[in-house]
């Protein structure tokens, strides 16, 4: 069973650069074992935190954040569009860092879902000797060949969908369609940028429904948050994680092989097939790979190993 939801006992906005602040969350045990959640999208937030029921709250100090642009960090990615293209996986990782040495955190276990499995790796790729453990769900890395296949391959399966978000897309001869949706969603026409997001998402909530515990977007953010997620997605997709020309994760998992880690797949996430887990499994001498049979991205049962995995390492 997962934990109770506890709440923080702290909180606050730290002023980072680029007038950017980052905000974190903490809650669970003052003198316990330190341990980082990073949340997916990119761009979703912490949102109801419930995050926190992975963790026992007598063992575990907690440390969650809404990365830069979204939830409540300040100032929003629709916000401020003139430092969006300052906004990269490298700068979430000193946002990080500003936190953990904010809250005078030595080391810590760090857990991520989707999106913030990718930001998960690419953190203790950075800094490996302040990584104890590592326990990822919906496990991504965010490759060419990943985005690829969400934005473009699994329209096999839905034809008609894709057909209608691809003319949607409004792209050019030599462009991907999620790079035209990021383009979009970075202009100064609000009408076409709220235009893009609706599309982008009407999409996204098309390939996760395959899912059995899938959940539309439109009833997982309003349309101001909807608006965020489509516009730091399509941003972080069409730069492929800005994890390219040797950061690629599988390049570099030799530098993290000795950290002792857990990945929670579904084997039903038609939008992430197992193969990416899979291959960091394959490179990663440490690591224990747990496929969940009958679910996708994410549900009950894969909440579940990935509560157990994280108790193994209190």
């Amino acid at each position: 069973m997962l934990y109770p939801q506890s709440e923080p006992f702290a909180s606050g906005l730290l002023s980072v650069d680029q007038d950017a602040q980052i905000y974190w969350q903490v809650s669970g045990n003052p003198k316990g074992k330190a341990a980082l959640y990073l949340h997916g999208g990119p761009g979703s937030g912490l949102r109801s935190g419930s995050y926190r029921q992975f963790f026992d709250p007598d063992a575990y100090f907690l440390v969650g954040i809404d990365q830069r642009g979204c939830g409540r960090s300040r100032p929003l990615a629709t916000e401020n569009l003139a430092a969006l293209p300052g906004n990269n996986t490298e700068v979430l990782i000193r946002d990080i860092e500003a936190v953990r040495r904010h809250l005078e955190v030595d080391t810590w276990l760090i857990s991520g879902v989707s999106w913030g499995a990718t930001l998960a790796l690419a953190l203790a790729q950075r800094f490996p000797e302040r990584v104890s453990e590592m326990v990822l769900m919906a496990v991504t890395t965010t490759s060419r060949a990943e985005v690829d296949w969400i934005t473009e391959g699994i329209g096999r399966l839905f034809p008609q969908e894709w057909e209608t978000f691809d003319a949607a897309s409004g792209r050019g001869p030599d462009e991907r369609a999620v790079e035209a949706y990021a383009r979009r969603l970075a202009s100064d026409d609000d009408l076409d940028r709220r235009a893009a997001a609706e599309a982008w998402n009407d999409w996204e909530s098309t390939h996760i429904s395959l899912d059995p515990n899938f959940t539309p977007i439109s009833h997982r953010f309003d349309d101001k948050r909807a608006l965020v997620f489509a516009t730091l997605v399509t941003h972080y997709w069409s730069n492929d994680g800005f994890l390219r020309e040797g950061n690629a994760i599988l390049d570099r998992m030799a530098e993290i092989s000795d950290i002792p880690a857990v990945l929670v797949h579904g084997r039903r996430d038609y939008s992430g097939p197992v193969v990416t887990p899979w291959n960091l499994h394959k490179s990663w001498p440490s690591s224990r790979l747990v496929i969940v049979e009958d679910e996708g991205h994410g549900g009950p049962a894969c909440r579940e190993q990935m509560r157990l995995a994280i108790d193994t390492f209190r």
